[in-house]
C-alpha cells in the first residue's frame, strides 16, 4: 500500500506540473517564469528557480504532518512528490538545460523525445501559444526518429 501511494503521488505530480506550468507559470506568475524563456541576466540562478521552493512546500508539509500525526500514508505521499521533484530537477535542469555539465549526450529515444519536446516549448518566447507543458509525458510525435525533414 505504501509503495502504491508513492507511485500514485509521483504520477499525479506530472499532471500537477503540467497544469501549474500552463496556467500558473504561463499565467498569473509569468513574471517569475519569463526569465526562463527570455534570458534577462547572466548568472546561475533565475527568478524561475523560485518555483523549486514553491513546489517543495506540499511535500514538506506532508512529511511534517505525517510524522507529527503518526500518519505514514502522508509521508509516503510526500516521498512520491519529493521523488518527482528530484526527477524533474534531473531531467529539466541537469539533462535538458545543462545547468550542471553532465548527461550531455544520450542516444536514448525517450530522453531525446523529452529534449525535443522541451525545445519546442522554449521556441515560444512569450506566455501565449505554448506547447509541451509536461516534463516526463510528452506527445508521441517527439519520440519518432529524426528525418531529413526535421533538419
Amino acid at each position: 500500500m505504501n509503495a502504491l501511494l508513492l507511485i500514485i503521488a509521483f504520477v499525479s505530480m506530472e499532471c500537477v506540473a503540467w497544469l501549474t506550468h500552463k496556467y500558473i507559470m504561463h499565467g498569473l506568475l509569468w513574471n517569475l517564469h519569463k526569465d526562463h524563456h527570455q534570458k534577462e541576466q547572466e548568472g546561475f540562478f533565475e527568478k524561475n528557480d523560485f518555483f523549486f521552493l514553491l513546489f517543495a512546500l506540499p511535500g514538506i508539509a506532508l512529511f511534517i504532518t505525517g510524522g507529527l500525526a503518526g500518519m505514514p500514508a502522508l509521508s509516503w505521499t510526500a516521498a512520491g512528490i519529493t521523488l518527482y521533484g528530484l526527477a524533474y530537477f534531473l531531467v529539466h535542469d541537469v539533462f535538458i538545460h545543462q545547468r550542471f555539465k553532465i548527461f550531455r549526450n544520450s542516444s536514448n529515444r525517450y530522453l531525446k523525445g523529452i529534449r525535443r519536446a522541451h525545445k519546442m516549448h522554449h521556441k515560444h518566447l512569450g506566455r501565449e501559444d505554448g506547447e509541451c507543458f509536461g516534463m516526463l509525458w510528452v506527445p508521441f510525435r517527439y519520440f519518432r526518429k529524426k528525418t531529413e525533414k526535421d533538419l
